[in-house]
């Protein structure tokens, strides 16, 4: 596999980054001292921090769209609307077998004895 000298570039300085943030987090981690400046337990990530923040105002950027509709469409009210359905159907045509005689009492299911 070819690697142009601009690939080999962003590899390298992707690289030294990863050692860089790698190496802080390593020095913070480890130092005993670390209680005494109130932080906790944890080392702070602001990557971390920025993607929870992300997902808790989600929904205060939502906007409303065709695509969003159709996808709470079929995801769910569509099935269950289509469970409902077959449900439905299914006890309705138990029930008239039962009432029609069709089926003794002995076989039936939930019966009261």
């Amino acid at each position: 596999m070819v690697v142009s000298k601009e690939e080999q570039e962003f590899i390298k300085r992707k690289h030294e980054h990863t050692l860089k943030l790698r190496n802080e987090f390593l020095k913070q981690s480890s130092n005993p001292y670390r209680h005494a400046t109130g932080e906790g337990g944890t080392v702070f990530d602001a990557g971390l921090a920025r993607f929870q923040a992300m997902r808790v105002s989600n929904y205060e950027h939502f906007k409303p769209t065709g695509k969003s509709f159709r996808t709470g469409l079929f995801a769910v009210v569509l099935p269950i609307a289509v469970y409902a359905w077959a449900l439905k159907s299914e006890r309705d045509g138990r029930e008239e077998k039962y009432r029609k005689g069709e089926v003794a009492y002995k076989d039936r299911r939930f019966k009261f004895i």
